[in-house]
């Protein structure tokens, strides 16, 4: 089962880390579209979720799995890839100058007041994003917590998917034989 997790949890990590080094490293951010670029990404990454734990089913358990081994494999994976993509995006925000937070809560200012909201309520959120952008840019173990809630519930998801589609009881002996 190592050697399956290592390999697969590599794979989808570096489908994350890439993906976020092509999307954002060149320090243009496309706030609106990000968000589904990102996820899709995530999605597309986990998706070795599902042929890792066929592959061990099939190759290496004699075609049975149960939910919770299955789930385990997914999880493991999703370890994996998750703290690539936090250490990617820790070395990305540290070494590249950028600063996105700031850019986001710029972008997320203009949409709120061009939204219609009441100038209460623009200002109360921009104090709360203010409040979260001094804690993201100050303490790093706030900042890879944020950036662990980004990913790791999307592997989770996947991983339970996996686990509940490929579950298989060993084959018990054949009747009548």
């Amino acid at each position: 089962m190592n050697k399956t997790v290592l390999t697969y949890g590599l794979i989808a990590g570096l489908v994350v880390t890439v993906m976020m080094w092509l999307t954002l490293g060149g320090g243009e951010h496309d706030f609106d579209n990000g968000l589904w670029i990102g996820y899709t990404t995530m999605v597309v990454a986990f998706s070795t979720i599902f042929f890792a734990v066929r592959s061990y089913r099939d190759k290496q358990n004699e075609g049975a799995i149960t939910f919770g081994k299955a789930f385990r494999i997914g999880l493991y994976i999703t370890l994996i890839a998750s703290t690539m993509y936090v250490a990617s995006w820790m070395v990305l925000s540290a070494t590249t100058g950028q600063e996105f937070m700031t850019e986001y809560y710029e972008h997320e200012k203009a949409r709120m007041e061009s939204s219609g909201m009441a100038a209460e309520e623009v200002e109360a959120e921009l104090k709360e994003m203010d409040e979260m952008m001094e804690l993201y840019n100050n303490n790093p173990v706030f900042k890879a917590g944020i950036t662990y809630t980004e990913i790791l519930p999307v592997g989770l998801l996947i991983s339970l998917l996996c686990a509940a589609l490929l579950r298989r009881r060993s084959p018990g002996p054949v009747p009548g034989a």
